[in-house]
């Protein structure tokens, strides 16, 4: 496999002064968003942070994911991203409204960070014809009803099932996916989903870890019922939003370069982040606490 094109050489002096587009997941699965963003606006440079270090997020209390998350974004605001996506719905679930409301404003006044949440909110209502949607993701996005919240906002008519799917990540991050052992847990959690709710004809995959999950479960779903990852999702919106919004746009570097940063073991990141992101990776060790 090639290996991606790296900011190597004093990287964090580099990026300061061309300026990059942030995008911060709890550990990889974010990397699978990085990857739509990257296909569809290949012109920009990037940083992509993983906090794996602390990773899993979802079990955590919603003040420590704010806390973990505001101290990555503040890191990458520090290496030149005005920028910044939050490519973790656990994250953009507990707290990325904080983080704009309480602190852009005050703080930093010229950045911005967007989720994940929202634009498949903004759409999810389009793939369902009986108003309907199973939401599946981990148990702090579930329990934080963002998803409920938000797709309410924008189709009022609509129900809503979830489930959570504890074992679904663990599964992935040990390259168990695809092996005979997951079987077991993919039909046990879209089973108890279908269980909430027979008419469900759109389930949302609200983990950026769970599209690699899509050959299993789909062996298992009604062929009729669609299934709506966020990937491409979140592209299509930054496209738009940066299309919206060219003071800020004008400020990223076009370039086309991507840097890899984690704040665990590198060489296990290194190992693991090539399954989500399809390609090789050579990150560096940072701390942002």
């Amino acid at each position: 496999m090639q290996a991606v094109s790296l900011i190597m050489i004093q990287p964090f002096f580099i990026m300061k002064n061309k300026q990059s587009i942030g995008v911060f997941d709890s550990g990889y699965g974010g990397l699978t968003v990085f990857k739509s963003i990257i296909g569809k606006l290949p012109e920009y440079n990037y940083i992509y942070f993983g906090d794996n270090a602390r990773a899993p997020y979802g079990d955590h209390s919603f003040e420590t994911i704010y806390q973990y998350t505001l101290e990555c974004v503040e890191w990458l605001f520090a290496q030149g991203c005005p920028l910044v996506i939050l490519a973790c719905n656990t994250a953009s679930a507990k707290a990325l409204r904080s983080i704009q409301q309480n602190v852009l404003p005050y703080k930093y006044p010229n950045h911005r960070v967007l989720g994940v949440i929202r634009p498949t909110a903004e759409i999810v209502g389009e793939y369902t014809q009986t108003k309907r949607i199973g939401v599946m993701g981990t148990r702090g996005t579930i329990n934080s009803e963002s998803y409920l919240m938000e797709i309410n906002k924008f189709f009022p008519g609509v129900q809503i099932a979830q489930q959570s799917c504890p074992m679904w990540v663990p599964l992935i991050e040990n390259n168990e996916h695809l092996s005979p052992g997951a079987d077991y847990f993919v039909e046990k959690y879209v089973n108890e989903l279908l269980s909430k709710d027979s008419n469900i004809d759109c389930i949302v995959l609200a983990c950026t870890h769970y599209p690699l999950l899509v050959p299993k479960i789909r062996e298992i779903l009604p062929p009729e019922i669609n299934l709506l990852g966020q990937s491409d999702i979140v592209a299509d919106s930054l496209v738009l939003y940066l299309q919206n919004h060219p003071e800020l746009e004008s400020q990223i570097a076009k370039e086309g370069k991507t840097a890899f940063f984690t704040s665990g073991d590198q060489e296990d990141f290194n190992s693991s982040a090539s399954i989500f992101f399809g390609e090789e990776i050579v990150a560096i060790r940072a701390s942002p606490y």
